[in-house]
């Protein structure tokens, strides 16, 4: 995506929220950061050099707490894991989680995620991209702001490799009309597995607080893998 086109996204899929930071959370700022965190740079990241070796990548935008984002990284040391998130208090939950862990495969960005993938994910440098839970924006005058929209998905169909993985979960009924509606339009993935349930069987990871909380209010959950389609099929 050109910078022209970056000056002029006005609509953010997330407000900001001040939240309670804890003071081991604080501490985990100030302290671990420096250890996981990736601090903003005008550069494009160099996965090889970032971990010490060439490795399939895997990220995750909006990790909430981060639990399930080292669990995974923890039990999958063969790939090497980003995630973002802007909520300081997760971030916070999230280093303090991957210092109990010793995971080293784990990298952490605060900052908007489209942000990052137009100016720092090489194009075809991730194997996999994890949207879980995103926020829904349930009522209809807020649908713009969901993240799920025809750019975004051909950002993340430019930064995945041929072959690569989309996964997307939601436990909200009209969003998940709204993604399959907004996946369809695009020749450049494919519906590989989609797959509706209760909880008891989310698709190729773990379960997480935010569907916990949904199924609790009686949702259903969504879950979806898309295909990277090769550019010439």
């Amino acid at each position: 995506m050109q910078e022209s086109q970056t000056r002029k996204r006005t609509v953010r899929s997330f407000v900001r929220r001040a939240g309670r930071t804890t003071r081991s959370q604080q501490r985990a700022l100030d302290v671990l950061w420096p250890v996981y965190g990736l601090d903003d740079d005008a550069g494009p990241l160099d996965f090889a050099a970032l971990f010490g070796r060439t490795a399939p990548v895997v990220l995750e935008i909006g990790f909430g707490n981060g639990e399930t984002l080292v669990e995974q990284a923890a039990g999958d040391p063969d790939r090497d894991f980003v995630g973002i998130e802007v909520h300081q208090a997760g971030v916070g939950h999230c280093l303090l989680k991957a210092e109990a862990a010793g995971v080293r495969n784990l990298r952490l960005i605060d900052r908007d995620a489209v942000e990052v993938l137009e100016r720092r994910i090489r194009s075809g440098s991730l194997s996999r991209l994890n949207l879980y839970f995103p926020d829904p924006w349930p009522k209809k005058r807020h649908h713009k702001r969901r993240i799920v929209q025809d750019a975004f998905v051909d950002l993340i169909a430019d930064r995945l490799t041929a072959g690569g993985a989309l996964h997307i979960a939601t436990d909200w009924a009209n969003y998940a009309e709204h993604i399959d509606d907004v996946l369809s339009r695009s020749d450049r993935f494919r519906c590989a597995e989609r797959r509706v349930h209760d909880g008891e069987a989310p698709l190729d990871r773990p379960q997480t607080r935010f569907e916990r909380r949904g199924i609790g209010q009686g949702h259903r959950i969504c879950d979806w893998r898309f295909e990277r389609v090769a550019n010439n099929e």
